[in-house]
Formats: C-alpha cells, sequence, structure tokens
C-alpha cells in the first residue's frame, strides 16, 4: 500500500512492515536513483509507469529533501509520502506508459509536480477510518498547504506546494 507507511492498517500485518519511513535509512539508495534517473529539480525526471516507480520517486524526493534543500526530517517524511501518492495515482488511474517528477524551490515554499499524459481528474473522495485505498488525495489535501491540477494540451500535471523554512542560502532548483 504505497504511500501509507505508519498509518495503522486494518489488516494484521507485521512490525517490520508497519515501521515508519526513516530519511536515513535510504540514502544511499537515493543518491544512486539520483545518479541514474537525474536531478528533478534541474529538469523533469521520466519515469516508467510502474508500481516499483514510486519507490524511485521516492528515493529522488527524499535525498532532495533532504541534501539539496535541508528541509526537516519530519518534513521530508511528508514529502516523501506526498510524493508517493502523486506517483502511484498516475501509475494506478491513467494508463500512461511515463510519467515525469519535478521538484522546484522558491522562496518559503516547494513545489512537487507528476505530470502524465492522461487529462483525466483526480478525485478528492471522502475518506472512511477503515478505508485501505482512496486515501491519496486526502492525504495531500491534508499535508500539503496547496495542491492543484494544470490541465496541458496533452495530459495534466498533478501537484502540491508547502510552506518551508528559508535557513540556508541560495534556493536550489
Amino acid at each position: 500500500m504505497a504511500g501509507l507507511e505508519g498509518i495503522e492498517q486494518p489488516r494484521g500485518h507485521s512490525r517490520a512492515a508497519a515501521a515508519r519511513w526513516s530519511p536515513a535509512v535510504e540514502d544511499e539508495q537515493a543518491l544512486k536513483a539520483l545518479e541514474l534517473f537525474g536531478n528533478p529539480t534541474e529538469a523533469e525526471v521520466p519515469l516508467p509507469s510502474r508500481p516499483e516507480s514510486a519507490a524511485t520517486a521516492r528515493r529522488l524526493a527524499q535525498v532532495v529533501a533532504l541534501r539539496t534543500w535541508r528541509l526537516t526530517p519530519k518534513l521530508t517524511e511528508d514529502v516523501v509520502l506526498l510524493v508517493s501518492e502523486l506517483v502511484g495515482n498516475a501509475v494506478r488511474h491513467t494508463g500512461a506508459r511515463v510519467f515525469g517528477l519535478r521538484m522546484r524551490r522558491r522562496p518559503g515554499w516547494i513545489r512537487i509536480e507528476v505530470r502524465d499524459p492522461s487529462r483525466g481528474l483526480p478525485c478528492l473522495m471522502p475518506v472512511q477510518e477503515m478505508d485501505v485505498s482512496g486515501r491519496g488525495l486526502f492525504l495531500v489535501d491534508k499535508l500539503a498547504d496547496r495542491w492543484g491540477v494544470d490541465l496541458l494540451p496533452r495530459g495534466k500535471t498533478t501537484w502540491f506546494e508547502m510552506r518551508v523554512a528559508d535557513r540556508q542560502g541560495p534556493s536550489a532548483g
């Protein structure tokens, strides 16, 4: 269940499976993903529309959030979760062969974009406590400061933005 790490599940899962994501754990794999796929702060990174691409997108988001943007571990965790949700929606609902990941920063804000060739709009659905799917946009709506969809001539970009403290020097991306 992509993106539901750390949320209690109604079915029995082992403690290992329910462990929360930790920013330091995947650091080496995240750096490798950046090397292999490219930096989403410099240009849109195309990824194959397969479930395993969610892990790649999470790793890219993690390394950018922690190392490039120097976000807090908590904010990084939220960014990684929301990237996972947007990517999961692109993979499951668009029928695309490829989707694109882009990460931008401007003073006080970060913006994450997932572009796909479908013009079908995502739908924010009411979520019940025991629901095991359909939480993606609900989580985006709760954790992001802003989110939306931009229709393109061929497809759409689903994005979210979060306020961030500007403690370091010039913004990256």
